[in-house]
């Protein structure tokens, strides 16, 4: 779940990161209001789940209230990265000494914490990486030893900082390593970290993005999350208890357990098609459930054929076949649906479900063939 920057930095702040003085506005009218309030210079900052808000034109900076007004006449309403502004954040100015880059992600592939620096700051990691990639450190965690001093001192020596900058960069560093372990999160990245010519070190930007199986042990974040904004598949699922992400394939996707749908995910590549969607609907799911997924998936526009690949393990597997038989009548989908079950009585599940699916349903008794045929299906024209 990705926090706007608004939210990243009240997260932030709760951890002892210092930030700038901000107000968010819905309107123009608010926008002037909280320019009052601030009084000087302000920026006017887009609030987005997205990057790129500077070069679309979505930060600006005002002086007085009436520019400060304007400024966010322009920037409500406006798209960056198909990504509507809704609100902006009014935010006090600083006399700034220079800028940096700090983040801490989660690197799946080496199953440790990454944090990357670097002095350059507020542009795009990705083109300092290729335009000096001399200028980013890199340091990993040990999720077991946390960070460590040394680790700090470390990234400040090897950046090249000194005195009361070094100082206020491994604070933030500390600070910002334990809202990421605490607040469990994937993602922590300020872009920029500055310095202020009177000597401290304050978070320009946040983006923060908190792990969504964590959410249960954060009431608070989860509070955050914006309905108005979220995909309407991904939310109606989020609210039935459904694991679905959504892609940009033609072939939806159901399976019951995670390592399952990942895998159907492979092989209807393999078979050359796109997935539309992961979704899981779980071990043991109910007829109920499996209709809610089923139409989820099928409401999905681009989606012209649906795979439901079962694994039958303590849920038998012509128990499975009722179940499904019962999520069908409960649906009014029309699209071509090919089954493939397996497992634990999964004989006596295709038998059932030969012998009594609509015109629209097939069945398949391996994976591979299961995805054939569902890419075969769009390809013949799908809905």
């Amino acid at each position: 779940m990705d926090l706007y920057e608004y939210q990243g930095k009240e997260l932030l702040r709760q951890y002892g990161i210092e930030t700038l003085e901000g107000i968010v506005a819905a309107s123009p009218e608010e926008a002037r209001a909280a320019a009052e309030k601030l009084g000087g210079p302000v920026a006017v900052k887009a609030q987005v789940l997205t990057g790129g808000r500077g070069k679309a034109g979505g930060i600006k900076v005002a002086e007085e209230p009436e520019d400060v007004a304007e400024a966010a006449r322009q920037i409500l309403g406006m798209e960056i990265r198909g990504h509507k502004v809704r609100r902006v954040l009014v935010e006090a100015g600083a006399e700034i000494e220079s800028e940096m880059y700090l983040s801490i992600m989660v690197d799946r592939a080496a199953k440790k914490s990454l944090i990357l620096f670097s002095t350059e700051g507020g542009i795009d990691i990705e083109e300092v990486a290729e335009q000096n990639p001399d200028a980013i450190v890199r340091i990993y965690i040990d999720p077991l030893l946390g960070l460590l001093p040394y680790e700090v001192r470390e990234l400040t020596f090897a950046a090249g900082l000194e005195g009361d900058i070094a100082k206020g960069v491994g604070k933030t560093l500390n600070n910002l390593y334990e809202a990421f372990v605490e607040g469990d999160a994937s993602l922590v990245e300020i872009n920029p970290l500055v310095s202020t010519k009177d000597g401290h070190v304050l978070a320009l930007d946040a983006k923060v993005t908190v792990d969504n199986s964590s959410l249960f042990r954060h009431e608070d974040i989860a509070e955050l999350h914006d309905v108005d904004v979220a995909d309407p598949e991904e939310q109606r699922a989020l609210e039935a208890g459904l694991q679905y992400v959504k892609l940009d394939g033609d072939v939806g996707i159901l399976g019951n357990g995670a390592g399952l749908v990942m895998s159907t995910l492979d092989v209807v590549a393999q078979a050359g098609g796109e997935p539309a969607n992961f979704c899981d609907v779980g071990g043991g799911a109910n007829a109920e459930k499996i209709a809610t997924a089923l139409d989820i998936v099928a409401s999905n526009q681009q989606v012209k054929s649906v795979l439901f690949n079962i694994f039958g393990g303590i849920t038998r597997g012509d128990e499975v076949a009722r179940g499904l038989l019962a999520a069908l009548d409960r649906s009014d989908t029309d699209l071509p649906i090919v089954v493939r079950l397996d497992g634990t009585n999964a004989d006596e599940g295709r038998r059932i479900l030969a012998e009594n699916t609509p015109e629209n349903v097939y069945t398949e008794q391996t994976m591979l063939d299961a995805a054939k045929k569902a890419v075969e299906l769009v390809q013949d024209g799908g809905r």
